[in-house]
């Protein structure tokens, strides 16, 4: 029996829902699609999610700068036609600035199934022109206070030759490039970078903006809890085997004492880079999802989770209703247990409360305080391949006079996983309209009421949860009854 305390009148500390501050998409160009448009409302309204990231802003596909017999032509259209949306439902772009237009690029390798373009500018200037007048024309649009309350970020991944042919130093020029036109345009608009894959580049790229007098007004990166681990042509579940339990608050410490008084950005992370990992359509990634957050509070400002659906085409357009893509939602909109997860802490207060326990174990709680109810998630969270069992757990809370109600909602294999219930159906590439209503039905938490006891004045409630489980429990009361 795993047995943990909760006092409500404890000493709180300050639990800002910092994960909601952005969430990441495939490329630019899928967000004029009426699905993807959809999807994102959805978890705009539901999840809580202000800022939206993706690739491919600069991509020939969204026909942004083009070479004509007179010279180069811009058009802003398509941005406008994406932007318009975004605001329109009340979230904003953090406008990562990628990938080099074909009439700037200094060679022809590309990226991804929608050929983004990854090598360095032929010209620097050119580069630097066309983001000033990308900017100039969305302040022209948007309004300069607008258009300050975003964030522009260069580029996405510079340290990985398949996302920039070039050097540490050419992305250095391209960032101080970008960075110098956008201030051109107002000072006040922020710009950062070096947004790289693994924690990386980040001592070397404030040095280089300190010595050269390069703007900076925040630190971005990402990370995933593969990037340690090694053995090429191991499946990614082998490499999560491999992976340490913890490893991206490991990794957040360091980055956040490298960051200094920067604000930190991670742009990117998900429990794996892959766009085919099984794990994520599982409860495996619900209960990495909470873990992870619960344990980076006070380390990170902005905690972009790639991404919030599976449409999504880098290396094709899948079909496949669960195919372990990084989406919240699947390709027809239904919630996988790692919707669920984000949708239970966008659900909780702001005031984390101290959880004491008899020892360290895979099963955690995190409890917080809201309007009269108090939030208790209990998460078995476990490396694949890993020695796991259910596990017996009591919960006691002090401070709750008689009366409060409980209810208990669940994430496992048998809860909220709308991924069995297909494979039941024999895993149908094309559902008909039935079988996705089936399929949404079974995405959904179910709300239990919950036998408690009473204890010496305290709330005292026993559950299992299996491994990678999680068991939410909702306590509310009248006012007067605290």
């Amino acid at each position: 029996m795993k047995r943990f305390l909760i006092d409500l009148h404890a000493e709180t500390t300050p639990f800002p829902h910092y994960w909601e501050n952005c969430v990441g998409s495939c490329h630019a160009l899928t967000g004029l699609r009426e699905d993807w448009r959809i999807q994102l409302k959805k978890c705009h309204k539901e999840l809580g999610f202000r800022y939206i990231r993706f690739h491919g802003l600069l991509n020939d596909d969204m026909s942004v700068c083009t070479k004509e017999k007179e010279g180069l032509r811009y058009s802003f259209y398509n941005v406008d036609v994406l932007f318009d949306f975004i605001l329109g439902i009340g979230m904003k772009p953090l406008v990562e600035l990628s990938f080099m237009p074909e009439a700037l690029a200094s060679g022809t390798k590309t990226v991804f199934h929608y050929k983004g373009n990854v090598t360095p500018p032929r010209d620097y200037k050119e580069w630097g022109t066309l983001i000033e007048k990308l900017t100039r024309h969305l302040v022209s649009r948007y309004g300069i206070e607008e258009v300050r309350s975003w964030y522009f970020e260069v580029w996405n991944e510079p340290n990985l030759k398949s996302f920039w042919s070039g050097t540490q130093e050419e992305y250095f020029l391209l960032y101080r490039y970008a960075a110098e036109a956008i201030k051109r345009v107002d000072e006040k608009i922020p710009v950062g970078g070096p947004a790289t894959a693994a924690d990386a580049w980040i001592p070397e790229f404030r040095e280089y903006c300190g010595k050269n007098h390069i703007p900076l007004d925040f630190i971005s990166t990402h990370h995933y809890p593969t990037d340690v681990t090694l053995g090429h042509g191991l499946d990614m579940e082998e490499r999560l085997a491999r992976s340490e339990r913890g490893i991206l608050t490991k990794n957040a410490q360091k980055s956040r004492m490298e960051a200094g008084k920067l604000p930190l950005f991670y742009t990117e992370w998900n429990t794996s880079p892959s766009c085919t990992d099984p794990l994520h359509d599982e409860p495996y990634a619900a209960a990495f999802i909470i873990k992870t957050l619960a344990d980076n509070q006070g380390l990170v400002n902005f905690y972009s989770f790639w991404t919030f659906s599976d449409i999504f085409e880098e290396l094709s357009f899948p079909s496949m209703p669960f195919h372990g893509g990084f989406g919240l939602l699947n390709l027809h909109g239904v919630p996988k247990p790692s919707y669920r997860a984000f949708e239970l802490m966008h659900n909780i207060g702001t005031e984390r409360l101290p959880v004491v326990s008899e020892a360290e174990s895979d099963v955690e709680v995190l409890a917080v305080k809201g309007d009269n109810k108090l939030s208790i998630i209990v998460h078995q969270y476990n490396i694949p391949r890993s020695p796991a069992k259910e596990e017996n757990v009591r919960i006691a809370v002090k401070g709750i006079k008689k009366g409060a109600r409980a209810v208990l909602e669940r994430i496992d294999e048998e809860h909220a996983n709308p991924k069995r219930r297909w494979v039941e159906m024999g895993c149908p590439e094309y559902p008909d309209k039935s079988q996705i209503d089936e399929l949404m039905e079974s995405s959904r938490m179910v709300e239990e009421r919950i036998e408690c006891g009473w204890e010496n004045d305290h709330m005292v409630f026993e559950l299992k949860v299996p491994p990678q489980g999680i068991a939410a429990l909702t306590i509310s009361w009248q006012a007067e009854n605290v």
